[in-house]
């Protein structure tokens, strides 16, 4: 009712047709937009128990002009599983914020990417620590495998790279028929033998923590744990973030690659 209510006639296409003792759209004329009888909407807003579909839900979300989190709090109350979550309208003042938390991180790596493992965004640390540079492909799984500058600071490559695959073939399992998916797993398996034994073993692991161990030309050995977070309003996107665990004085290494003095260092030093 309190939907209903913020939808003048205008905003429906219909004519105003004079005073109206409650603000927004009667229920007959939901109903009618809707595609269905004004007695059964009339139960649906009473909560009464009616046999509710999806596709009806649906054309009441539209003519309510239901934003995608009302839209499935609407199938919750019907007692469906909900759609999967809408990317939110406000993308460019979201991301604008993202970018945001990932320098407010530094002087510890972070970066976002998408669903597809592009990497959209990074922060200064994670192009000093994780090598991300302009030059590379810009997604972290083909990275992960034809980068030879990241491959040779992350000793725990072999490691992580089970962990990595796995954690693919449970994000491609989400979307079995996705094309930007099959592409990059295309690409993925174009790059040899290494990704394709990997992907052979169909392990499945969810995206989550991974303790990485690099050797940085500058400082010497560095222990980080990246944490993948989802992000509710745009659920395309997820930010990483590394955190240095106490081992080898992380954290101290980490607070001096960020300073002045390092950034003159990186100037002459930027191999392996």
């Amino acid at each position: 009712m309190s939907r209903r209510a913020r939808v003048s006639p205008a905003d429906a296409g219909l004519p105003e047709g004079g005073r109206r003792r409650t603000p927004g759209l009667r229920r007959e004329e939901v109903a009618v937009l809707a595609g269905v009888g004004a007695s059964w909407y009339q139960w649906l807003e009473q909560g009464r128990d009616i046999s509710v579909s999806p596709q009806v839900l649906d054309a009441v979300a539209r003519v309510l002009k239901l934003s995608g989190i009302e839209r499935r709090h609407l199938y919750v109350l019907a007692g469906l599983n909900p759609p999967a979550v809408q990317a939110d309208e406000d993308c460019a003042e979201m991301c604008e914020g993202l970018r945001r938390l990932i320098d407010t991180w530094m002087p510890y790596p972070a970066h976002i990417m998408d669903r597809y493992y592009n990497c959209l965004v990074y922060n200064d640390a994670a192009a000093m620590v994780l090598s991300m540079r302009p030059e590379t492909t810009q997604n972290c799984v083909l990275d992960f495998f034809t980068d030879p500058m990241y491959r040779s600071r992350n000793t725990s490559w072999e490691r992580n790279a089970a962990t990595l695959v796995a954690q693919l073939r449970a994000a491609c399992s989400e979307h079995p028929e996705d094309e930007g998916f099959q592409d990059l797993l295309a690409r993925l398996h174009a790059t040899g033998e290494e990704f394709t034994s990997l992907w052979q073993r169909q392990d499945i692991r969810p995206a989550g923590q991974v303790h990485k161990e690099l050797d940085h030309p500058l400082v010497g050995v560095l222990h980080v744990e990246s944490t993948a977070l989802k992000v509710p309003a745009q659920p395309h996107l997820t930010i990483v973030l590394h955190t240095p665990l106490p081992l080898a004085d992380t954290a101290a290494k980490l607070e001096w690659l960020a300073s002045p003095e390092a950034r003159r260092g990186t100037m002459y030093r930027v191999a392996g």
